[in-house]
């Protein structure tokens, strides 16, 4: 029989447990279904669940239909508990995905569905409670595809043409042949191209049994994996008796009791297998690919590990954005706390248990108050602990603004290593990138490799605020070691101090949690909730349904403190509010931030920055400042740095003849271009004797640069990520740059953005020091306002465009003005950046 696991996620109340009791009762492996509302359902097997009426821990059960056996995890709906729901989807053949017929998309679907398309999972959509007043199918549809895109089809209507209108090759085969293969529209399917969705309601069993045989006729057609053992770790828990249990999918061939299992660093061995179902488990004495099974006697496994053929540990998205110190009773000993601690953080891995020694304090992370409340009761149930808890603190995370060279440098006596990395500003959301480019005869594989899991195995501490180093490409890029001197932990002291090394060097940018959240209140309460939210800098949308006004926003979580009670007595109790963590993004009052925090990274020895280097027989400490000065290396960013220049420079020639060639091409189209001065203008002959007018020359005074505000954002990397989450943002970002570059190059700059859609809308100019911020007016672009400033300015003044746009540069060329594309003028304001910082280093020194 064909072996399937498949989870069920939604947002908290969308029917999700009520759906699995409901699929376990119409394929026979339960006789009753259970009740969320009565603390009966089979697989709440909690008494917090049961309580609460809410999933926790994802549990699952085993069912059989036809010719497939199904492994259902069910996983928790309550965005406090998002790292549990992501830690299955790694182990899925399919997903789930139930959605309140009432309500439609929520603020928790979109988290939820952003991870399913992450993890590549085959999605199928069950829309509940459809018997309920207020149900609307034609808006559920609306909602799905204006909140998660495209691709959705009503599975249960029979018609083909719905499916192949989201996919082109699908659309292909429809109208060539008139139909669809089964075939066709499975792969469809399980490559993610298209989600069917099913309608009914899972309390009443209405639509259950055609939700279950459609989903089994689009999973994929799949053989058993043979060969060599595979698994992957998704969940670790403890039974009543506190045995340790590795919850696993079997990817390929077997396991047995008493076999020995890897990770590629541990071997260890299985005592028992159990394959769980519910609260109930049998005891097997092998499982294969396609099983979830639990073992006992591993130690040292974690969720994401990848056992046997399947390699390395999978990364999570969700992570906690709140620290809380635990407030323990007077009497209890810390050391026995933190130990129970870390327990439940081996069971949850995002707890993240801090323990400050010298101050004697435990800290934790957690997602929100639900999680804070099932931990006190877990501390409580397992150890007899009754603890409480500070107020919470947000999580910062840092990046940096621009490349830098960090070295590092460990030489006292019979030791040695150097290491250079290029620390580089990524993506907003990737993380730590780790890469080399050092060539392997100057510093050996092993070496390099070594290095590479130093920079992996540390959390690294920006230096504003010592918050978890983010978004980042560190690269290797030389490294040097003593043939008879050098040990393994030379090198790790070695690249610890080069990345602060690194960062001591760069501008720091503060990075801030927000959440995405959605506010549902009655109609009268619209201008009262917009008041609230706009007090608290958040970005939002609103729109109408039925007598409700729902608002989609996004804020920092700083702003949002208290921000629930507020918003249920501002509208009476009346209001609908959820979260879901959105990422992080700058902060807005970084100084502010970092004057309460407090950091000194100088103050930070376990975070040094200083080299160790070898005088007189002894190693001796020299300060990070003057590390460049005495490094045996020659340093690789500089020297990159220069070759750029003679590119540049290269690049500027090449510029002159594409202008040469733009203007050829003008003249072509409008005749030749003629400057002339206010009095040439309906001049008279000129007297025979008179000389010539042979024109004025090109002015040397002040130089006006003219940019295109939306055609630069979406041209640089950095902001157009940066615009992709917040356009505001990005504008922000623009402006400060151009600030510095525009003090630095004492010109004058004017920032055009199209504001030609905005009704009735009479256009606007804001002055930020010596920078011009312009919108349009209603029906006038900013390629309209340019061409129109150019013109006048070019007259007496030196004007240059910043532009990618074709058009827009012909024709700013033909008004005697140059143009520098987007590309060109980044690299310019880099070159100015360079410049601010060589001046202020000279300052310094």
């Amino acid at each position: 029989m064909k072996k399937y696991v498949i989870g069920i996620l939604a947002h908290v109340d969308a029917g999700k447990t009520t759906l699995s009791e409901a699929l376990l009762y119409v394929s026979g492996a339960i006789r009753t279904a259970g009740r969320v509302d009565h603390g009966s359902a089979f697989l709440d097997t909690f008494e917090m669940e049961r309580r609460r009426g809410i999933t926790i821990f994802s549990k699952q059960a085993v069912l059989s239909t036809g010719n497939a056996v199904l492994t259902l995890l069910d996983t928790p709906g309550h965005v406090d508990f998002a790292p549990e729901m992501e830690r299955t989807l790694a182990v899925l053949d399919g997903a789930i995905l139930v959605i309140s017929g009432t309500d439609g998309v929520q603020s928790h679907t979109m988290t939820v569905w952003r991870l399913l398309r992450k993890y590549r999972v085959p999605t199928f959509l069950f829309i509940n409670k459809m018997d309920l007043n207020g149900a609307d199918r034609v808006r559920v549809r609306r909602s799905l595809e204006q909140e998660l895109g495209a691709g959705f089809f009503d599975a249960d209507s029979g018609d083909p043409e719905e499916a192949a209108s989201n996919d082109e090759d699908l659309m292909e085969e429809y109208l060539s042949s008139g139909t669809l293969s089964g075939h066709s529209l499975r792969s469809a399917v399980t490559e993610g191209r298209v989600f069917p969705c099913w309608y009914g309601s899972a309390l009443k069993l209405q639509g259950v049994q055609e939700f279950l045989e459609g989903m089994l006729a689009f999973l994929p057609e799949r053989e058993p994996s043979a060969g060599a053992f595979g698994a992957r770790v998704f969940k670790i828990s403890r039974d009543e008796q506190g045995v340790r249990l590795t919850h696993m999918k079997i990817t390929s061939g077997l396991l047995r009791v008493r076999d020995a299992v890897t990770d590629g660093q541990r071997e260890e061995k299985v005592t028992r297998l159990r394959l769980y179902s519910g609260s109930r488990y049998s005891q097997v004495d092998c499982a294969g690919p396609g099983e979830v099974i639990a073992a006992e006697g591993l130690t040292g496994t974690r969720p994401g590990m990848g056992l046997g053929t399947e390699k390395g540990t999978a990364e999570y998205l969700v992570e906690p954005v709140l620290s809380y110190r635990v407030l323990l009773p007077e009497g209890t000993d810390p050391i026995r706390a933190v130990g129970w601690l870390r327990q439940l953080e081996d069971e949850e891995p995002q707890l993240h248990v801090d323990w400050n020694e010298r101050q004697k304090e435990i800290g934790v992370r957690l997602m929100g108050p639900v999680q804070l409340e099932v931990l006190a009761q877990q501390l409580l149930d397992r150890f007899g602990l009754n603890v409480e808890f500070g107020p919470g603190s947000i999580r910062y995370r840092e990046t940096i603004a621009e490349p830098v060279e960090g070295v590092g440098h460990y030489e006292p006596l019979r030791h040695y290593a150097e290491v250079h990395l290029v620390i580089e500003p990524g993506p907003n959301g990737s993380g730590i990138v780790l890469d080399s480019v050092c060539p392997e005869d100057r510093l050996d594989r092993n070496w390099q490799r070594l290095i590479l899991t130093h920079l992996a195995e540390k959390q690294h501490l920006g230096v504003l605020t010592g918050s978890p180093l983010t978004d980042v490409k560190i690269t290797l890029t030389a490294g040097r070691a003593h043939e008879k001197h050098t040990e393994g932990g030379d090198f790790r002291q070695a690249t610890y101090r080069a990345v602060r090394h690194g960062l001591m060097q760069a501008t720091p940018v503060l990075l801030e949690p927000w959440y995405d959240f959605v506010v549902t209140v009655p109609g009268q309460y619209v201008g009262r909730v917009m008041n609230d939210l706009s007090a608290r800098h958040a970005e939002y949308k609103v729109r109408q349904e039925g007598e409700l006004a729902v608002f989609t926003c996004s804020a920092a979580v700083s702003d949002l403190r208290d921000y629930t009670a507020e918003a249920a007595a501002a509208a009476h109790g009346t209001a609908q509010i959820s979260f879901t963590v959105k990422g992080y993004f700058p902060c807005r009052e970084p100084e502010t931030v970092a004057e309460q925090i407090g950091y000194d990274p100088e103050a930070d020895t376990e975070n040094t920055a200083d080299s160790v280097f070898c005088s007189h027989g002894a190693g001796v400490n020299v300060n990070w400042r003057e590390v460049t000065a005495h490094m045996h290396l020659p340093g690789t960013l500089r020297r990159e740095q220069e070759e750029e220049e003679r590119e540049q420079a290269v690049r500027c020639v090449d510029r002159a003849a594409d202008d040469e060639e733009l203007r050829r091409i003008f003249e072509r189209t409008y005749g030749p271009i003629r400057r002339r001065t206010e009095g040439s203008v309906n001049r008279p002959a000129r007297p025979a004797s008179e000389k010539p007018y042979r024109g004025t020359p090109v002015r040397t005074g002040t130089e006006y640069v003219l940019v295109d505000g939306y055609n630069i954002i979406f041209a640089w990397e950095e902001l157009k990520c940066l615009a992709e989450k917040s356009l505001d943002s990005a504008r922000a970002r623009l402006l400060e740059i151009l600030r510095n570059y525009q003090a630095f190059l004492d010109n004058r700059v004017i920032l055009v953005f199209d504001a030609y859609k905005v009704k009735g809308n009479p256009g606007s100019v804001e002055q930020h020091g010596n920078v011009a911020v312009v919108y349009t007016r209603e029906a006038e672009t900013a390629d309209m306002y340019i061409e129109k400033v150019s013109r006048g300015l070019a007259k007496n003044y030196r004007v240059r465009v910043a532009t990618s746009d074709g058009l827009e540069q012909i024709i700013v060329l033909g008004h005697g003005c140059l143009r520098i594309s987007a590309a060109q003028f980044e690299e310019e304001v880099r070159r100015t950046d360079r410049a601010i910082r060589a001046y202020l280093d000279s300052q310094r020194s």
